[in-house]
């Protein structure tokens, strides 16, 4: 799905804080004035000498690409394609981004890029080598993550394609929601991904989570302000509504692109699907009606799941995606919040013959319906999440189709 306007059609502890005044100034600085000189001039000046990545020259990127040969491709989207490379100074295979001239993303992104990924460092958020900036070629180099993003295991699967586990898939959201956090949370001033989407979501070899794409990342509202307004950009179907509609975003901008994705997780289904019957083409508004009724709860379910989930499990995951639509965005949870959610949840693993680790699973009914009730006390107590969803806060208006 390509990146573009909004509205047109098409437990917890971080490897690395980024706190203090230094960085603070760092970001705000970046944020507030920017003067195109030379990139590297540039990430210099604004930097302050807080730049890691390496910087590479052109021709070394193109012998680690093999001229970037077509079977080298791993993807390619609105801001460029981006090819598995070795490096022979290293001996690492790298993914190197080479960002189209003639796309989406210009010099500002790239910069952004650049400066944000050296500054923030967590397990969930993909690892910046270097950038090559020489004349009008603009590239980044990433480390390889051999199993591609999220969206290739998990929408429009060609038939010899395994689909992924309950396990997995909420051990992917659990990893996604921490990278969030890290970047609401430990990040100051805090940053808002603003293009969390299941193509930005990319997986290792054990399918651990990072999030990729910073280019249209922003600096968070700092002191008594409650939000920042900006151009509204995005990915079509992810976009909170307030924010496609004022322009005015918030960390809670990112909790609702995180509430689709999960909900990509859970159903198997894009956000935005134009091959679907048209009361399906909108994956927030087909899920609205059937989140009333629990008895259709195994309808939401990813039919390629075959039944393999524990049942109490969809019905909580389906209460955080709820929670995290709401349509205004003050009763949105926390993605702190919903990270300790997820943590309870990925930690219930389900067997393929059936079995779960959550014990209430096999309880005859009156006791499973006590245990939950006692679970779901704390839960609310402590976490601010009901074990059902709650869909009196997602309206029309919050999973229609944005028009300007």
């Amino acid at each position: 799905m390509r990146c573009l306007l909004c509205w047109t059609p098409e437990r917890r502890k971080s490897s690395k804080k980024m706190r203090g005044p230094k960085a603070e100034q760092s970001l705000a600085t970046f944020a507030e004035s920017f003067k195109q000189k030379s990139i590297s001039e540039e990430l210099l000046r604004v930097g302050n000498g807080n730049i890691s990545a390496q910087i590479f020259g052109f021709r070394e990127l193109a012998a680690a690409t093999q001229n970037f040969r077509p079977d080298f491709l791993l993807g390619e989207g609105g801001f460029g394609r981006v090819y598995k490379g070795f490096l022979d100074s290293s001996g690492q295979v790298v993914a190197v981004k080479q960002l189209d001239r003639n796309g989406l993303q210009g010099n500002r992104e790239f910069l952004v890029e650049v400066f944000m990924l050296s500054l923030l460092h967590h397990p969930n958020l993909v690892n910046l080598i270097g950038y090559c900036a020489d004349g009008d070629q603009r590239l980044l180099v990433y480390e390889y993550m051999p199993l591609g993003s999220l969206e290739d295991h998990l929408l429009d699967l060609s038939p010899n394609k395994k689909p992924l586990e309950w396990n997995i898939r909420m051990k992917i959201a659990e990893g996604a929601a921490k990278g969030l956090e890290y970047l609401h949370d430990t990040a100051n001033p805090p940053i808002i991904y603003r293009d969390f989407k299941s193509s930005n979501i990319l997986l290792d070899e054990d399918y651990n989570p990072k999030l990729s794409d910073f280019g249209l990342a922003k600096v968070g509202p700092v002191g008594d302000k409650s939000h920042v307004s900006t151009r509204v950009m995005g990915t079509y179907g992810y976009c909170a509504p307030e924010y496609a509609s004022t322009g005015r975003l918030t960390t809670k901008s990112d909790v609702y692109s995180f509430g689709v994705v999960l909900l990509e997780i859970i159903t198997g289904r894009r956000a935005i699907d134009n091959a679907k019957p048209s009361s399906e083409q909108n994956l927030v508004t087909w899920v609205q009606p059937l989140f009333k009724d629990r008895r259709k709860f195994p309808q939401i379910a990813d039919p390629m799941l075959q039944g393999r989930y524990p049942p109490r499990a969809l019905y909580q995951a389906l209460a955080v995606a709820a929670m995290c639509l709401q349509a205004e965005a003050s009763t949105r949870p926390l993605i702190s919040d919903v990270v300790t959610a997820l943590y309870y949840l990925a930690s219930q693993t389900f067997e393929l013959d059936g079995s779960s680790s959550d014990p209430r699973d096999t309880l005859p009914p009156s006791t499973a319906t006590a245990a939950e009730s006692d679970h779901g006390k704390h839960v609310k107590e402590n976490q601010n999440f009901d074990l059902e969803p709650d869909t009196s806060g997602i309206n029309k208006e919050a999973s229609q189709e944005f028009h300007p």
